[in-house]
């Protein structure tokens, strides 16, 4: 379970806002008489000042429904002026919300003009003013942060239901900033959203500066929607762009990788989905598509090659336990024209087109993560040459991250299931549009999602 992390003042203020108020008259006990002649042997906390226990009660008389519930838990301490005065972090919100049309959003619905007004009640020193536009800040907050992460017309496949956007709550995007370690760096960077989105979002802000033509403009809007899907970095995730065949690994807060990968060919796309990795296979065997069967490997073994020299099984279906099949009982011709199907799959093994490792968010589509033998195909510009899975320029790399450990040494033994402790979202996107020395670009639209 995952806490917000509370000032020590804040515990102070806490305790002294549930307890009773002891008379100073009071005569002190055995107890405290013994430790006021004992040495002391630490340096006590300073205690919140008056003017912070004031605004913090003010915080606390104030406060309505799900915002008083989030300020309840750090002891009614205040997020944007606990230094007892509203902070800078105020105006990086105000820059932002200016700007809120670059999301898609009405700035006007975040009354700018009227946190502007409470702000400026705070250099009085007035708790009540202060307590005012505090909550006036959380609030306003919490609204653009729900409305950004609101999801736009976007067709992506969720494997898992629970990575299917749910609406961001108060509490949740209160909760989020209150446990980072700059609330200015948190709120200037849109911390709650992917790096991708705060990227694409400037390159969307330099079009409108710059008066770009209108096609240009959507098509910024449609990238930008795609990346809104996409969760912020404080989020362990995965994500794999096949526009510009690349992973990025997220966790804590940071990039802590990026890759080449192969991506779908244009006729064998690899798709847009969210699902979890939820183990990996160790010295996997590869099932040969079907058309790769009929169009390379049949016409082989028509012409007098043996599954064995391909490194091959044949087998007789797709169960658990499949029959091993001999050549001799298969219509290689008949496979060869299309007018049969057999299951064929590669033994394990240093050739082997899954390399050593593949990683596995099951569905439907047979699309997962995996290594590659062929590290010369990552070494190309135009990396749209997978039959629709993503090969790993690093697969060792990503499986350490994962892990927590290296990828084990190859074994014999084929096949190994390795569950990761807990799942990882990965997100297949499609974001075409870029950074250039010009400005604005857009990569080749390879699988047309952009028209």
């Amino acid at each position: 379970m995952r806490h917000v992390r509370i000032p020590q003042l804040a515990l102070l203020l806490l305790a002294g806002l549930a307890c009773p108020t002891i008379s100073a008259k009071a005569a002190p006990s055995k107890a405290s008489k013994a430790a006021a002649k004992s040495p002391a042997k630490a340096k006590p906390v300073a205690g919140p000042s008056a003017g912070q226990r004031a605004i913090a009660l003010a915080i606390r008389d104030q406060g309505r429904g799900q915002i008083a519930s989030f300020y309840a838990t750090r002891g009614f301490w205040p997020l944007w002026a606990s230094s007892g005065r509203i902070g800078p972090e105020a105006d990086k919100l105000i820059a932002t919300l200016k700007t809120a049309d670059l999301d898609g959003l009405d700035p006007s619905s975040y009354r700018i003009d009227r946190l502007r007004a409470v702000i400026a009640k705070g250099p009085s020193a007035d708790p009540q003013a202060i307590a005012e536009a505090e909550l006036a800040l959380s609030s306003a907050f919490a609204d653009y942060v729900a409305d950004v992460r609101k999801p736009r017309r976007i067709r992506i496949k969720y494997l898992d239901p629970e990575l299917r956007p749910r609406p961001v709550t108060i509490q949740t995007a209160l909760r989020g900033a209150a446990l980072q370690p700059s609330l200015g760096a948190y709120v200037a960077t849109m911390g709650w959203m992917s790096p991708h989105y705060v990227r694409l979002r400037g390159l969307l802000a330099q079009a409108q500066e710059r008066k770009s033509p209108r096609a240009t403009v959507l098509r910024l809007r449609l990238n930008l929607d795609r990346a809104r899907l996409l969760p912020g970095p404080s989020t362990r995730h995965v994500v794999v762009d096949a526009a510009s065949a690349r992973l990025w690994y997220y966790e804590g807060g940071k990039q802590r990788a990026m890759m080449r990968v192969v991506v779908g060919a244009p006729e064998t796309e690899t798709p847009m989905l969210a699902g979890m990795v939820r183990y990996a296979i160790l010295n996997p065997y590869w099932n040969v598509p079907d058309y790769l069967i009929q169009r390379k490997l049949a016409p082989k073994i028509v012409a007098g090659a043996t599954p064995a020299s391909l490194r091959m099984e044949v087998l007789s279906d797709w169960s658990a336990s499949p029959r091993r099949l001999t050549a001799s009982e298969v219509d290689w011709p008949a496979v060869a024209a299309g007018r049969k199907l057999v299951r064929m799959r590669q033994l394990p093994g240093r050739d082997n087109a899954m390399g050593r490792v593949k990683f596995m968010f099951p569905n439907d589509l047979g699309i997962y993560l995996h290594d590659t033998p062929d590290k010369g195909l990552l070494s190309k510009a135009d990396r749209h040459l997978s039959n629709g899975c993503i090969r790993l320029q690093d697969a060792p790399g990503l499986y350490r991250l994962m892990f927590g450990r290296p990828l084990p040494a190859t074994s014999k033994q084929p096949e190994r299931d390795v569950a990761l402790p807990a799942p990882i979202p990965v997100y297949l996107t499609y974001i075409t549009a870029t950074p250039t020395e010009r400005g604005i670009g857009f990569l080749k639209d390879v699988y047309g999602r952009d028209e």
